[in-house]
Formats: structure tokens, C-alpha cells, sequence
């Protein structure tokens, strides 16, 4: 859920052209099949539309309300003088969308302000504007019925333009106003900038259409529910080049002023006032839509006893448990830790150190790692021990099978999903109850007499078993039925006894989309897109083991990353494969899903990565990169996920 409902935009405000461009750039896709002529808007409306709806489009189709600096600073003209609040009180800025009215009060001197909204789009372009800008305002990705903020924290919580009332249901709404009564001080103040139901349930225009620049209008339509509750919009947005670029269906639930003062009253607020109506300016001058006629409500919360708690001891230190770099690690080139390896780890240990409010203590050496953790069992382990216990692959899961044995809280996932996504038949067939494409595919087993060989080529072949690209060579793509056996003999003489998988090569664009939080408090990382332009022709467009091991190989040298421009519901489609994928193989804190599409189109499954690699210069750190995030800012991110889910009661104590 998000900043307005004109649905309904800040003329933008004095963008850097660095920002301008990743953010009002159309992404490359091509028309949308519409619907024609709809007689019953309300039967195509989804009941979680407000999930989607919120992205590039909607700051095109809706800037010239809520991305108009004139509206934010009436606005915030009118918080303030209603509110009375003040520079230093503790603010929550609930579905901020774009964050225009968090950043006008930083602007303004305000310092304590934390924004929330449901789209990851829109919070990432707060965060980015607020960056750019020199304002320190914490933005986060949140559901508005149950976000983790503190319990008697806020001072004041005011949801503006048009952000209330997306939900299928009356019940959610009272679940948002409960949820802002338990985080508001005692007599903390509400402000509530809602349409004025009662006026346009008699005044919405049936269609519309505009001009929203050259060569983009949108046409809408709306009607009341059938029960006469809500207002149902549908949106047809078109690129005169390029034709419908999408086909929308989006509602509001209107309250009376009468209505939603007893709702406040019911739930125990007090000295409710609505105010004077705030005027919407428009640059555009057109369909001001569900931002035509408001209303500005402010009320005060409950008194609240002050409740002594006891004070929980904050988890300050933190042990770092990784690989050994005294024993051998057959994964890594020449079976042992490396120079490059060993950079790695100081860049780790020098952003860890960055992290204010923590004293870190490193675990490395396993020889005797059982008998530490036993005489002396670390508060909480930051587990970065991807090369498993005495630095052996498959015993990656024994590290927090260890861990609990001993009682000991930990980042990343448990043994069960570690060895789950080991096996990458067990993931595949996972993804294929979830209706997750994955690529065609032929299990070979060691045990079999005979087997028979599979009808697609080109083919890749790999271990079943095993992570960071062990057993792929720039042989391991074939394309013919003799290259298929002659490095299959490879593979079962370098990997005894493992199975074989032997799956079609798709050869277009590879993406990996990254996880950082659990249940419904993802944050979502840009997507990235693997770019081989750079690799000679004569190798094939793969990860080998060479691109993560090997610095003097092409494959580590030649192949680059680059933020996905991919189409919304694309990107839209691969980030909820990858939610149901972490929820069913039970990751947890943080994990990493690689897709890659084939020559039609279809994006389909590589791997999943719980655990993925933490590395200064790997996959997960780039895309977050691509967030404006910096290395300490992502590892910071997983170590609070990790509290969040083992501490849930107090979810809202934030590492710094």
C-alpha cells in the first residue's frame, strides 16, 4: 500500500539526471493484450491488487498530483499546524510511498522519522531521493495491519494522500487504525488524509482520459461496488508507439465523515477533528480521480500507563563463524585458501567493523570448534561458513546442525533447507509443485545399468550435488550425443559415485533475484543480469567453476553484472516464484534464486542458494549495490533479519 489513491505524484523534485534515469526510464517489454469493453469492472478486480499496482506506472500516470511539490508542502503545512508536532518527536510516515512527505519534514529539520510502504519500488526510490538529498530518514518495506515498529514509540503516525482504504475488507482498515494506536505514545497524535466519501460516491467521473506526456494517456473508468462501498477503477495506459502498456484494476473503500469518526471512536481515540478540506493541485490541470475531494482528520490516542519493562540486554556481541584457512579446501583452486580468499575476509572484517554498537570475535579454526562451542557457546553466530565444517562441502549443513545442538542462535538457514538445496533434483521438483518453470532434465545415477540419453541439445551437464559451479567446464555444454558421454565419464570419474544431471542449455539472459528477511517482510533486491557480451565467442555463455575460482580465466575477467531491465510483470513474476521458493524450502534470513530463459522467452530455474555467497564481490552484494546499499548496509540487513525472526517480540530493536 502506498502514498495516494487518485489512485493519484512531487513535480519531481530537482532530480539529479543520475536518478532520473533508472527511475523514469520505461523498461524494455512490449504491448499488453487488454481486456476490450468490461461491463462489471468489480468482477476483475483482484483482491490484493494494491500489491502490484504500485510502480514505475503509477508515478507516470499519477505525477502530476504526487509528484507536485506544491501538494507535499500544503500538506505538511496542514500536518503540522493540525498536529502540533514537533521537531524532535518520533514520527511514522505509514504507506509513504515515494517518501515525498518524510523527505519535505527532514527538509524542514525533522529527524526521527521512519517511512513504510508495501511496494519495494517505491521505497527504494525514497531511499535513493533521501540519499541524494543529504535527509536521513529510515525507509522499509511493511504490510500496514502488522509492521514492526516499537510499542509506545511514535509520537505522532499520519498516513497521507489517499493511502487508506485499499483493503478487500472493512476488518483490515480497523486492523491498520489498531496497529497505529500500538505504536503511538500515550496521546500520540493521528492524522488520517482520506477522500471524502460522501462526495464522491455523488461525484466521481465514470471515464476519463488524459494525456500524462507525449506519448503516453491513460483512459479510466470507475463505478461504485455493488454494495455500494467502494469505488472501482480500472486504468488502460498506452504508449502511442508501442500500444497498451497496461490493463489495471484498482478500488478505494470511501468513509462518510460521520463513518469514520465512529470507527476512530470505537477503537478508543479521542478528540477526533476534521479539519478543512486540503485543495489538490494538479500540473497537468485534468482528472484529479480520488484526489478530488478530501478530507483531513487528526485524533489523539488513549492514555497510556507507563509500563516498566524489564530492559532486554541487546545482542552486542557477535562471533563470526567461518571456513578454516589452515586446512585444505578441495572446492577452492590449488585445495586451499588463496590470496584472493584471504582479501575477502579482510574486506568482510573491515565493513563488519563498521557496524556501531558491536564487538565481533571470529570462529575459524575447526579442529577444535565442537570443544569451544561447547565450553563456551557464542550469544549469537553470524554464520558465514559456506565451506562447511572442516571445509568440506557436504558437511556445510553439519555448521548449524552444531550450532543448535548447542543451543546457539544463528544467521541464514538450518540444516534441513541446506541440505535440501544440496540436492538440486530435490529443489527442481520442489519448483514443479509450486508451478515454477525449470529446465528439461535427465537424472543419471551412478547405480544405473543403463540410461537413456536425453533428445535435447544442447545440453549442460553438472553434478546433482554440490554449489559454487564445482563440476562446470566450458565442456560441461554439449551437443552432441558423444560429448554428452565423454564428459559424463568425466564427471563420474571426478565426482565417484554422484549423480548427473544433464538438463537443456538455455541460452538467454541468466538473472538472480535476492531475498533479505523472512515471512512477509522481504526486502527485495534489484534484480540482477548476468552479461557475457564480454566472453569470446568460442566459450560458452555459462558461471563455470573458472568465473568464481579462477582470476586469470576469461570466465573471472570477462564476464560482468548489470541491473535487469526487465519488464514489471516479469520482474514481478520472478520475485514471487522466489518468495514461494523460500517459504517452501524453509530459507531463512537471507537466500539467492537463479533463472535463465531459452531461446522463446521462458524464464525457468537454475538453482536456489540459501546462504548465498557473502563476499565483497559476489552476486548478492552487487545487487544491493544497485540499491545504493554499501557492503555494511547488507550485512547489517541479514544480521537484523536474523533478529528479528529469533527475538520476534522485539523485532523492532534495530541494528545500527
Amino acid at each position: 500500500m502506498n502514498d495516494i489513491e487518485k489512485k493519484s505524484g512531487l513535480h519531481p523534485q530537482k532530480l539529479s539526471s543520475a536518478e532520473k534515469k533508472p527511475h523514469t526510464k520505461e523498461k524494455k517489454t512490449g504491448p499488453v493484450k487488454t481486456l476490450g469493453p468490461v461491463s462489471d469492472l468489480e468482477r476483475h478486480l483482484p483482491p490484493e491488487w494494491w500489491k502490484n499496482l504500485f510502480s514505475s506506472l503509477y508515478l507516470k500516470t499519477d505525477g502530476d498530483v504526487v509528484e507536485n511539490d506544491i501538494n507535499t508542502v500544503k500538506d505538511i503545512d496542514l500536518l503540522i499546524e493540525t498536529t502540533g508536532i514537533r521537531k524532535e518527536d518520533n514520527l511514522l510516515d505509514l504507506c509513504c510511498g515515494q517518501g515525498r512527505h518524510s523527505i519535505e519534514l527532514a527538509r524542514r529539520g525533522f529527524h526521527n522519522i521512519t517511512g513504510i510502504d508495501r511496494s519495494r519500488y517505491l521505497i527504494r526510490l525514497a531511499r535513493r531521493r533521501a540519499k541524494q538529498q543529504g535527509l536521513s530518514v529510515a525507509f522499509s518495506q511493511g504490510d500496514a495491519r502488522k509492521f514492526r515498529v516499537p510499542e509506545s514509540s511514535r509520537d505522532c503516525v499520519f498516513l497521507m494522500g489517499n493511502s487508506f482504504g485499499y483493503f478487500e475488507y472493512e476488518k483490515d482498515d480497523i486492523a491498520v487504525l489498531n496497529a497505529v494506536k500500538k505504536v503511538l505514545t500515550s496521546e500520540g497524535k493521528l492524522a488520517l488524509d482520506i477522500v471524502d466519501g460522501e462526495w464522491m460516491a455523488k461525484n466521481f467521473e465514470p471515464r476519463s482520459w488524459e494525456w500524462i506526456d507525449q506519448c503516453h494517456f491513460v483512459n479510466r473508468e470507475r463505478t461504485l461496488s455493488s454494495d455500494g462501498k467502494r469505488i472501482v477503477s480500472r486504468e488502460v495506459i498506452t504508449n502511442s508507439e508501442i500500444g497498451v502498456l497496461a490493463d489495471q484494476f484498482y478500488a478505494e473503500r470511501i468513509y462518510s465523515r460521520g463513518e469514520i469518526v465512529r470507527i476512530l471512536d470505537n477503537i478508543g481515540f479521542t478528540d477526533i477533528c476534521v479539519n478543512p478540506t486540503p485543495a489538490t493541485d494538479s500540473t497537468r490541470g485534468q482528472d484529479l480521480g480520488m484526489m478530488a475531494h478530501r478530507i483531513f482528520i487528526t485524533a489523539v490516542g488513549p492514555v497510556k500507563d507507563l509500563v516498566v519493562r524489564p530492559v532486554k540486554k541487546e545482542v552486542t556481541s557477535v562471533t563470526v563463524l567461518m571456513g578454516d584457512p589452515n586446512m585444505p579446501d578441495a572446492v577452492k583452486m590449488g585445495g586451499k585458501f588463496n590470496e584472493e580468499d584471504l582479501e575477502t575476509i579482510r574486506i568482510l572484517k573491515k565493513n563488519l567493523a563498521e557496524l556501531s554498537g558491536f564487538n565481533f570475535i571470529y570462529m575459524e579454526n575447526h579442529k577444535n570448534l565442537i570443544q569451544e562451542l561447547a565450553k563456551n557457546p557464542p550469544a549469537f553466530v553470524f554464520n558465514l561458513c559456506d565451506e562447511g565444517y572442516n571445509n568440506v562441502p557436504t558437511l556445510e549443513l553439519h555448521i548449524p546442525a552444531l550450532l543448535e545442538m548447542f543451543k546457539v542462535p544463528y544467521t541464514g538457514a538450518g540444516p534441513g533447507c541446506l541440505a535440501l538445496c544440496y540436492n538440486k533434483a530435490h529443489v527442481r521438483a520442489i519448483a514443479q509443485n509450486l508451478d515454477v518453470d525449470v529446465p528439461m532434465e535427465t537424472f543419471f545415477d551412478p547405480s544405473d545399468l543403463a540410461a537413456n540419453l536425453p533428445s535435447y541439445f544442447p545440453a549442460i551437464l553438472k553434478p546433482n550435488l554440490g554449489d559454487s559451479s564445482v563440476g562446470i567446464t566450458q565442456k560441461s555444454v554439449v551437443y552432441t550425443a558423444e560429448e554428452l558421454l565423454s564428459y559424463l565419464d568425466v564427471l563420474r570419474e571426478k565426482f565417484p559415485g554422484v549423480p548427473v544431471l544433464v538438463q537443456e542449455f538455455l541460452q538467454g539472459p541468466e538473472y538472480s533475484v535476492g531475498l533479505i528477511g523472512n515471512a512477509d517482510k522481504f526486502e527485495v533486491l534489484p534484480i540482477l543480469e548476468v552479461d557475457y557480451s564480454r566472453l569470446p565467442e568460442n566459450l560458452p555463455k555459462i558461471l563455470s567453476y573458472e568465473s568464481k575460482w579462477d582470476p586469470d580465466s576469461p570466465y573471472w575477467t570477462e564476464i560482468k553484472y548489470k541491473e535487469a531491465n526487465l519488464d514489471e510483470t516479469t520482474a514481478r513474476k520472478l520475485v514471487d516464484a522466489s518468495g514461494k521458493l523460500f517459504d517452501r524450502l524453509e530459507c531463512r534470513d537471507y537466500a539467492r534464486f537463479d533463472f535463465r530463459s531459452n531461446g522463446r522467452g521462458e524464464i525457468k530455474l537454475l538453482e536456489v542458494n540459501p546462504n548465498p555467497g557473502w563476499c565483497w564481490d559476489g552476486k548478492f552484494n552487487l545487487m544491493a549495490g544497485f540499491a545504493d546499499l554499501k557492503y555494511h548496509d547488507v550485512l547489517r540487513m541479514i544480521l537484523q533479519a536474523a533478529k528479528d525472526r529469533i527475538d520476534p517480540s522485539d523485532g523492532q530493536g534495530k541494528i545500527h
